[in-house]
């Protein structure tokens, strides 16, 4: 195909490192606008705002507001014309089917979906250890597995058709280690280990999930999303946007007899 559009977005922000990695590396191949939000939007999920201030910014637009409003605002008024809406690179994985409702890098591709445009979240896996976390991944450099991923993707992608079948794709590196990484094609992981302690009238919630992902303690398939980034590799989960429905006979039974 020709030179791909790419509406670019993200929920950390315009300004930060891993949006401007993306920015540069996908710019080698393909016309990028970014229509990202001002400030950090993390974990909004896909919150969605009713009215939002657009202003020009040197990239593209900068929208104060959510991922998905970016989305919507994109594609309905600002790049309608995109061939592919990509959401990243955040800082911080989004691994395992629980996590992906609440990701606003994920939504923003969720909603891509829904407009029938072929979308792409990307995520850097931050392991943690003995540096803290704002010290972490604040190189452009430390992007380069995922900035390598994603421009191959979005190179290929369209023309293989891949998005005859999936309507998204949700992609995880890893920081860069001894040799590259490779591409394994990944289903969420559906391990949950979510704890809440009470401590007199505070309440703190915990994912340990990503404790024993740094411990080493992770009874993961092959083939999940967390599976592959603990083996080193770039995670590739192709995903559908819409709830689906199973028939049910029990409920059947019970609908049958409402009232009845």
């Amino acid at each position: 195909m020709a030179t791909p559009r790419i509406l670019l977005t993200n929920d950390d922000g315009i300004g930060s490192v891993g949006f401007r990695a993306l920015y540069d590396a996908l710019s080698e191949v393909a016309d990028v606008t970014a229509v990202a939000p001002a400030t950090d939007q993390s974990a909004v999920g896909r919150a969605l705002s009713h009215e939002v201030t657009v202003s020009d910014h040197e990239l593209g637009y900068v929208v104060e507001g959510t991922p998905v409003d970016c989305a919507v605002i994109g594609l309905e008024a600002l790049r309608p014309d995109a061939d592919m809406v990509v959401a990243g690179c955040n800082k911080g994985a989004n691994l395992g089917a629980y996590v992906l409702g609440r990701s606003g890098t994920v939504s923003a591709a969720v909603e891509a979906a829904f407009f029938g445009v072929p979308a792409m979240a990307v995520s850097l896996y931050v392991p943690g250890g003995d540096v803290s976390w704002t010290d972490a991944a604040t190189d452009s450099e430390d992007y380069r597995e995922a900035t390598a991923a994603s421009t191959y993707l979005v190179e290929n992608a369209l023309d293989a058709g891949v998005f005859e079948e999936a309507e998204y794709l949700n992609v995880n590196a890893p920081m860069p280690g001894d040799s590259p990484a490779r591409l394994a094609v990944t289903r969420p992981s559906t391990l949950y280990d979510m704890t809440a302690s009470r401590e007199g009238e505070s309440v703190r919630l915990r994912d340990r999930v990503w404790d024993r992902m740094r411990e080493g303690d992770l009874p993961e398939p092959d083939g999940t999303d967390r599976k592959a980034i603990v083996d080193g590799n770039v995670s590739v989960s192709p995903l559908t946007a819409p709830h689906t429905t199973r028939r049910h006979d029990e409920l059947d039974r019970l609908a049958a007899s409402y009232r009845g």
